[in-house]
């Protein structure tokens, strides 16, 4: 990359990250200390302000970079991502939005704990959603380390470390300072911006085809090397066994884990009413559907223009394959329109990656405030107390998510998330699905729902390809997998369901029939919510 590229880039860079600090200096200034407006901005969001800023924590990284790599890659494949990530924003709409709105306060475990006994539910909800957050965060830093190693060269591995280092440390000030509030409308600014970006793109991909869809298809067959197979399903996902196993496993967790992500299901506790997080809802899915789309012609489009192998050459997990489409778009890297496109590109993605890491990491600080320290205290701690917890607890989290982003930083970030979403599938839907529609449901079935997807889907992790055993794994030089799948949704969320209900059965807890009534007429009809 030349200078003009760096200078350029670097200073969109700055700006955003000005607008955005100055934005959290200006909500800081505002109420301070209460729980509430901390965790959830007062709950004075609008639901297009709210659908605005769920797609902005949505559209992330994952999807800008990761997920048009992979289709450029991958073609047909790389499809999956797409179709998976817009689907599971019906079983949202239909099952939880609202129902999640009437019954918590602000965290997953508030919804569980309403009927059961709270300490050892909130413990194992509050873990989980820690780690399920973390996760997503390792993603987020490794689409922010690819965007500087690519816009700085082969040589800025040591800047590739120090972004990382830098992303954590911006979003630890913008929780700490600015809680919900700012975070939703740095999401929303975010939004804006990708949005625009990404129609531009589209834009000029279907201009410089002459709208013809046909000949970008071809086009990018050819180019990708693996001729009319780039078009049909199975070049990733094709083949034996394992690969037919591995692509149910990614499409079942794509589709399943979206209701358990913590900090999608916190977007909820930002509206007044279950009404208004239902039309949230609407207005998130019109946006991300749209974006969706377009993320499918730019695939196409990278592996038609630039190539899949240069797509390759430039990043083998395909995560810089949009900044060298506008590289291209734009007239080439010598070209002044090049230059300008491409640093509006990367800072369009660093944006995502901002919004996206402050929006993870305020849910999972609210977790191990809200959940855990609140639950092992002897009596419940002030909110004042809890404010302060997660505010610490966000430097603590972000530090964790630096050092794994440095060790994953090879790895694609649609991928990652896709794991993420295997856990968050596995470990916290079926409690939650489980405690607003059964009504037998008890305690231990609630502890062993969450812990019964989480361990064995870490546990199935590690001990499958992405960890060791192939050289494209985190650690190629050892080999100690013995489960031969990528992505252990097929397994462990089953298993998160049976756990569940074979924790329920054999409990000698008698189900409390009054609590279930009171949550089942809350959740349909609000009566009592917060």
């Amino acid at each position: 990359m030349t200078g003009n590229h760096q200078t350029l880039a670097l200073l969109l860079f700055s700006a955003f990250v000005a607008v955005t600090l100055g934005i959290t200096t200006w909500v800081s200034r505002e109420r301070r200390g209460s729980a509430e407006e901390f965790y959830a901005g007062g709950r004075l969001f609008t639901p297009m302000e709210n659908g605005f800023a769920i797609a902005g924590d949505y559209m992330s990284a994952a999807s800008f970079l990761g997920i048009s790599g992979l289709i450029a890659l991958f073609g047909y494949d790389g499809l999956l991502y797409s179709v998976g990530f817009l689907v599971a924003w019906l079983v949202v709409l239909f099952l939880v939005a609202e129902l999640v709105r009437n019954c918590g306060r602000f965290t997953l475990a508030d919804v569980v704990a309403a009927r059961m006994t709270e300490r050892p539910v909130r413990i194992a909800a509050g873990t989980s959603s820690v780690t399920v957050s973390v996760l997503y965060l390792v993603a987020q830093m490794v689409g922010a380390g690819s965007l500087v190693a690519l816009l700085l060269g082969k040589t800025g591995e040591a800047a590739q470390a120090w972004t990382v280092i830098g992303v954590g440390a911006l979003m630890v000030i913008y929780v700490s300072w600015g809680g919900m509030r700012a975070t939703t409308w740095i999401q929303i600014v975010k939004a804006v911006l990708l949005l625009g970006g990404t129609v531009t793109l589209t834009v000029l991909v279907l201009v410089r085809f002459h709208g013809d869809v046909d000949r970008l298809l071809l086009t990018a067959a050819e180019r990708s090397g693996h001729g009319a197979a780039f078009l049909a399903p199975g070049l990733k996902y094709g083949g034996d066994w394992t690969a037919r196993c591995d692509f149910m496993s990614l499409g079942l967790a794509l589709v399943l884990g979206t209701a358990g992500l913590p900090h999608i299901l916190s977007r909820f506790y930002t509206v007044p009413t279950a009404r208004a997080a239902r039309r949230s809802v609407v207005w998130s899915i019109g946006l991300i559907g749209g974006f969706y789309l377009m993320t499918i012609v730019l695939g196409f489009g990278a592996a038609a223009i630039v190539g899949s192998d240069a797509v390759r050459r430039s990043n083998a997990a395909g995560n810089t394959a949009v900044p060298l489409l506008a590289l291209d778009l734009g007239g080439g890297a010598d070209s002044t329109g090049g230059t300008v496109l491409f640093a509006i590109v990367a800072a369009v993605a660093f944006a995502t990656i901002l919004a996206v890491v402050a929006g993870i990491t305020l849910a999972s600080s609210a977790s191990v405030a809200h959940d855990l320290y609140a639950s092992l205290r002897r009596k419940h701690a002030a909110a004042r107390s809890e404010v302060a917890v997660a505010r610490i607890a966000a430097v603590g989290i972000g530090a964790i998510a630096i050092g794994l982003g440095l060790l994953a930083r090879d790895l694609n970030v649609a991928f990652l998330v896709g794991l993420a979403f295997a856990v968050a599938a596995s470990a916290n839907l079926p409690v939650l699905l489980y405690s607003l529609f059964w009504r037998g449901f008890t305690t231990r079935g609630a502890v062993w729902a969450v812990y019964g997807g989480l361990v064995p889907a870490l546990v199935l992790v590690l001990l499958s390809p992405v960890v060791s055993g192939s050289p494209q794994s985190l650690f190629p030089d050892v080999d100690f997998q013995f489960f031969p799948l990528q992505n252990p949704g097929l397994v462990s969320i089953p298993l998160g369901f049976l756990a569940g209900w074979l924790g329920t059965v054999t409990s000698t807890e008698v189900a409390d029939e009054a609590k279930h009534a009171e949550t089942e007429v809350r959740s349909l009809t609000g009566a009592g919510a917060a």
